[in-house]
């Protein structure tokens, strides 16, 4: 009995040698497949690839799908701020229109230009709105739920699964080895490992294949994923910038009855430096900072109030020698003698100019 016990042990002991070797030719897990993968050297460096590009796209399907509920959400919390808009137009109008035969007609005369103002900016947030669902939102959802990236990961997902079998079948190959050399003259035992190796063959030379095809369709999922998600940020931030501007531009005149000094109004800046310059700048050359070396108080609302080291972000220069920014939070017109050009700014400045 402790002879039968010996020779058990003894057995038992053989088969977890031959195992731990097989193990030996297995790593680390990752995306969801078993601790015992086969590490040959190119096939390591494949399932490493597969596995990089499975997090990858992973991980800019949740950024892309992040980005349709924020923008979708905007989408909704902005229609609900134009439609507060155009009633607020539609009222301002209103009392325009009713009051304008009173002694002093300032204020409906105001009205009627804000309801003006107002109307053109919710149009233009509209539009926005409406580009940024067919621009962003429709684009990014339909890479997030497409065929595209679901066949790529069905591939990886079969490579995974085909690997557990090679592994499997590797194991199967090592008890046959062990079962041969205890019985070297059973032909059986000859015939059943020379089965089990060939089909440890046929099941690397597929994975392989395997692997180059999901390597191929995930790297090009991965590429699209970020050409369509970064070419879609660039779209938002150039739609909200363009929107930015135009609502400035439809910004009303001053209403007061005395007239309004030199600067032009915002509905006559269509014509600032198309061809002309001014001090060698020219419009084409869009926004830019400048510091304000000379002081100026401004004479209406339509003007900016300047200290000497402020400085304004430059967004217009006429060719009647005023120019129109931003600074500190206000937008107006102001001398474009009184500002000079800055390429470089620290931050902190730059902070204090919005």
């Amino acid at each position: 009995m402790d002879a039968i016990r010996k020779q058990a042990t003894k057995l038992r002991e053989q088969v977890a040698r031959q195992q731990q070797a097989v193990l030996k030719q297995f790593g680390g897990g990752g995306y969801g497949i078993s601790d015992n993968v086969i590490t040959d050297e190119a096939e390591l460096q494949q399932y490493r690839r597969i596995e990089q590009l499975y997090i990858s796209t992973r991980s800019s399907k949740h950024f892309q799908r992040d980005i349709v509920r924020g923008v979708e959400g905007f989408i909704v919390t902005g229609s609900k701020q134009v439609e507060i808009g155009t009633k607020l137009s539609d009222d301002s109008r209103k009392y325009g229109v009713e009051n304008s035969c009173t002694s002093d007609h300032t204020l409906s005369k105001a009205a009627l230009i804000f309801s003006q103002a107002r109307s053109h900016m919710e149009k233009e947030r509209e539009n926005l709105l409406k580009s940024l669902s067919s621009l962003v939102v429709e684009p990014l959802r339909a890479m997030v739920v497409g065929a595209q990236l679901e066949d790529a990961r069905h591939l990886a997902q079969r490579y995974e699964k085909m690997r557990q079998e090679a592994e499997v079948q590797t194991i199967e190959v090592s008890k046959c080895q062990i079962k041969l050399r205890e019985a070297p003259g059973y032909v059986d035992n000859s015939l059943k490992l020379e089965a089990a190796e060939t089909k440890l063959q046929e099941l690397k030379s597929n994975m392989t294949v395997l692997g180059k095809e999901a390597i191929a369709a995930m790297a090009a999922v991965e590429a699209q994923q970020q050409r369509l998600t970064l070419q879609r940020l660039i779209a938002m931030l150039a739609g909200e910038m363009v929107s930015k501007r135009q609502r400035i531009e439809a910004s009303p005149s001053s209403v007061l009855d005395e007239p309004v000094p030199p600067p032009q109004s915002y509905e006559e800046a269509d014509g600032v430096y198309p061809s002309h310059t001014f001090d060698g700048l020219t419009d084409s050359m869009g926004y830019f900072l400048g510091e304000v070396v000379h002081s100026y108080q401004a004479e209406s609302d339509a003007e900016l109030d300047l200290s000497v080291g402020d400085f304004v972000v430059v967004r217009k220069v006429s060719n009647n020698g005023w120019a129109e920014g931003e600074c500190k939070g206000k937008a107006g017109w102001f001398p474009y003698g009184y500002v000079e050009r800055r390429d470089r700014v620290l931050a902190s400045k730059i902070a204090e100019v919005f």
